[in-house]
């Protein structure tokens, strides 16, 4: 069992995928020989006219006929391409970027769908020539490995006077030269189709610039799903607690009031049971009000920016000066990233700051949202995480939706926190 094992395996690793391979080069070489008549016609045509004083635009036209011909079956022979990797091998050539139409030409040419049709031709009009004769290299072996190897199968059809006792002798020595051509080809053909592969991704694939701006866009459009998807789950949240926890706390502590008021013969020991009872449940429904509004606040999805900040403002122990102006809501997003950065910049400021007095300003510039928080206090706030300020979380919440975070905080003040969101058309 070991002895047909091994050459079995040893086939295998050879000849694997070696048809497949084999197939991509012969449908390769029709198409890599499909401009070369255009650039044969080209050549003799310069070579027959030129000497003869042709006229100049006779001769331009002659010349660019070929040249224009080649440009327009440069797509079909690109899509003959992709057709030939996805079928033979199962490989995908991605497609370059196609972008808008510049305005002049200057920027027309700069453009990358322009590049890419220029990398097109380039593999067309120059590699797929070169690849067509390593292609026929490459058959051939594969021709003469076979005819080779198997010359004692056709030798008894040759005449008789060909079937000599010498050549016979020499078909042995040509039957171990296919052999070795045999086990040669797959290396030939999987070298040439590696090279292929390699040159058509690079001519009719997108160039690197163009594989890492898709990259950025891709990862872009990602993070605004998780950060909408984020966002959408905070607002599930605060409706489960304000609708379930919230409101069962609520009757706990109405019902716990009206067994105070009602129940006036307990023992003093049961009604300070009852009482401290009731005082926590307020404080937990208190506590969970400010979870609720730090999850996502209702007030913000059903009245937008202004309403959500008055309350917040409202909240405060110092007077806080509210300024909004938007024409119309910025999305949810960017509208949670803008109040939850004024919420907790008015909190730093009551905490830290020792201030007197607050202003906010919220106003959308063009596809812009610009928020400013200015207070009075003693300045000197920190970027850095152990600064205890929370700054550090706003530049990362600001920053996940490329938004810009800057602070201007001197000792002694003022204090101005200063935000810029991108707002979607």
């Amino acid at each position: 069992m070991q002895l047909t094992t091994w050459p079995r395996m040893v086939l295998g690793r050879t000849f694997h995928r070696t048809g497949h391979q084999t197939a991509l080069v012969a449908a390769g070489l029709p198409l890599h020989l499909a401009v070369v008549p255009l650039w044969l016609w080209l050549l003799g045509t310069l070579a027959a006219l030129v000497p003869a004083a042709t006229a100049l635009p006779a001769l331009l036209t002659l010349v660019a006929l070929p040249v224009l011909l080649t440009l327009a079956v440069t797509p079909l022979l690109t899509m003959g391409q992709r057709r030939r990797y996805r079928a033979l091998v199962g490989k995908d050539l991605p497609r370059p970027a196609v972008p808008g139409p510049g305005r002049d030409w200057k920027s027309a040419v700069r453009r990358p769908a322009t590049r890419a049709f220029g990398r097109q031709v380039c593999y067309h009009a120059v590699a797929g020539p070169l690849f067509a004769l390593l292609d026929l290299a490459v058959l051939a072996v594969w021709a003469s490995a076979l005819v080779a190897a198997s010359v004692y199968v056709w030798i008894w059809a040759l005449p008789p006077q060909w079937r000599a006792l010498e050549y016979t002798t020499q078909a042995a020595y040509l039957t171990a030269g296919g052999l070795a051509l045999l086990f040669l080809g797959p290396r030939l053909t999987g070298a040439l189709v590696r090279l292929e592969t390699r040159a058509a991704e690079v001519l009719l694939g997108p160039s690197r610039a163009e594989k890492l701006a898709r990259r950025v866009a891709d990862l872009s459009e990602s993070r605004a799903g998780v950060l909408d998807a984020a966002d959408a789950e905070r607002r599930r949240i605060e409706r489960d607690l304000h609708d379930g926890a919230q409101q069962r706390l609520v009757s706990l502590a109405v019902n716990l009031g009206l067994a105070r008021s009602t129940l006036g013969d307990l023992p003093e020991a049961a009604r300070k049971v009852i009482d401290e009872a009731h005082r926590e449940a307020k404080e937990a429904i208190a506590e969970l009000s400010s979870l609720v509004r730090g999850l996502h606040p209702a007030v913000l999805e059903d009245r937008g920016l202004d309403a959500a900040l008055s309350g917040v403002a409202a909240r405060l122990p110092i007077p806080v000066r509210l300024a909004v102006v938007l024409p119309q809501r910025p999305s949810p997003t960017v509208e949670a990233v803008a109040y939850f950065v004024v919420s907790e910049a008015l909190t730093n400021v009551v905490k830290h700051a020792q201030a007197t007095r607050a202003d906010v300003t919220v106003e959308r510039i063009g596809e812009t949202l610009l928020v400013v928080v200015a207070d009075d206090g003693v300045g000197g706030a920190d970027l850095a995480p152990a600064g205890g300020t929370g700054l550090a979380g706003l530049a990362k919440r600001v920053a996940s939706v490329d938004g810009t975070f800057s602070c201007r905080s001197p000792a002694g003040g003022p204090t101005v926190i200063t935000v810029e969101l991108p707002c979607a058309p």
